[in-house]
């Protein structure tokens, strides 16, 4: 969502205005160009020229400065952009957008902008609560700002509160939320499962697998950045939750399949990426386990099938974790689920197995077309199966 988009990036006077760079750079990285408009307040934190250095692209800090492109028509900034997004943003840019103020580069291109603008504040704890600030930030949110943070945490004062920029990677989720709103799957709802379940032997053991969740954060992400409501439902995994995606979080097969269920109800597709375990304890002990005997027998029952269960009119989407035999096993479990599409991976190579940030797959569907990409991020994994239930939407 991000490649080949123009995005203005203003920078107002807050000492996060360091962490602005970062921003800057993960975009340009990501294939954006980034145009940085600077308030004077900014320039006292930042220089122009360390914008320019990851951007590769001249900073704007003049309105009138006759050596910029954008000198001669001081809203040709306003209509290149596909998104404006000021982070960190003060409390006094808050209340000039709020006002209507347009007395430099920056409230200048917000005014003049038909693009989405996403606001990510930063200031003193008491500022943010104020009621004018308040009243502000709702004025703004009421004409279609996207507003994300503050965060709660130590501030530069020393005191503690909300009013710490939101986390880099949560900004970056947002502009990617947002650009993608008319993606390929707006107006769609996914559901996607991701993780390992749990099923408990006693208050400090289960029995799981080694599933990362990877896969399936990675499928939430692609989908959020292609339009799509999605929900998420998760085993416990020690990845951040994706921005803008609804999180169900669950622990054992049995709570999974009910959440699954529950969410599918209205669902255009359901993405089973989990890895249920297939079997659990007959019985959960309430105390913990004493070593005390050299052998313990732990009798185990099968675990309820989700993709058998579930039931409804959408795009059901496998996953298959083989050690041997990929192509035989993935098509026999295709045909048994009933499935449209099936995704599946040797979970023996080191480079594509559990918890590794790439993967090898194989996509199989109904009609047996098989396409082998190959070895790929598993965000870009996640892109080739969206395409491909994208088709499967469009049929």
């Amino acid at each position: 969502m991000v490649q080949d988009k123009t995005i203005v990036l203003g920078v107002t006077g807050s000492i996060a205005a360091c962490k602005a760079v970062e921003i800057a750079s993960k975009l340009t990285q990501e294939g954006a160009r980034v145009d940085v408009v600077m308030t004077k307040a900014a320039q006292e934190f930042v220089t122009p020229l360390t914008f320019r250095s990851v951007t590769l692209r001249p900073v704007v800090t003049e309105m009138f400065d006759l050596a910029s492109e954008f000198s001669i028509e001081h809203v040709a900034l306003a209509e290149q952009a596909d998104l404006v997004v000021i982070a960190p943003a003060t409390a006094n840019i808050i209340a000039k957008l709020a006002g209507g103020i347009a007395d430099d580069m920056l409230t200048c291109t917000v005014l003049a902008t038909e693009a989405a603008v996403i606001v990510a504040p930063a200031m003193n704890v008491n500022m943010y609560q104020n009621q004018v600030a308040q009243e502000n930030i709702a004025k703004l949110k009421a004409r279609g700002f996207t507003f994300v943070g503050p965060a709660y945490g130590r501030l530069a004062s020393g005191a503690w509160g909300l009013g710490r920029l939101a986390e880099i990677e949560e900004i970056l989720g947002t502009i990617r939320q947002v650009l993608g709103r008319d993606g390929d799957l707006a107006g769609r709802r996914i559901v996607i499962s991701a993780g390992g379940t749990q099923e408990p032997i006693d208050p400090v053991r289960h029995i799981g697998n080694r599933s990362s969740g990877k896969m399936g954060y990675a499928l939430a992400e692609a989908a959020r950045d292609r339009g799509a409501e999605v929900v998420l439902v998760s085993a416990p995994s020690t990845l951040a939750p994706p921005v803008g995606v609804k999180v169900v979080q669950v622990q054992t097969t049995l709570q999974m399949r009910d959440a699954v269920i529950d969410a599918a109800a209205e669902a255009d597709a359901l993405l089973m990426a989990a890895a249920p375990a297939d079997y659990g304890p007959a019985t959960t002990v309430e105390s913990k386990i004493k070593k005390e005997v050299e052998t313990l027998t732990i009798e185990l029952v099968r675990t309820p099938d989700i993709l058998g269960e579930v039931k409804g009119d959408f795009i059901r989407v496998g996953f298959a974790a083989e050690s041997e035999n990929l192509i035989e096993n993935a098509k026999e479990k295709l045909k048994r689920k009933n499935l449209d599409l099936i995704v599946a991976n040797d979970i023996t190579a080191s480079d594509s197995g559990f918890g590794a940030d790439t993967n090898r797959v194989i996509l199989i569907d109904r009609s047996g077309n098989v396409e082998s990409p190959p070895l790929l991020p598993k965000l870009e994994v996640a892109h080739k199966v969206l395409d491909k239930v994208v088709e499967l939407l469009q049929r």
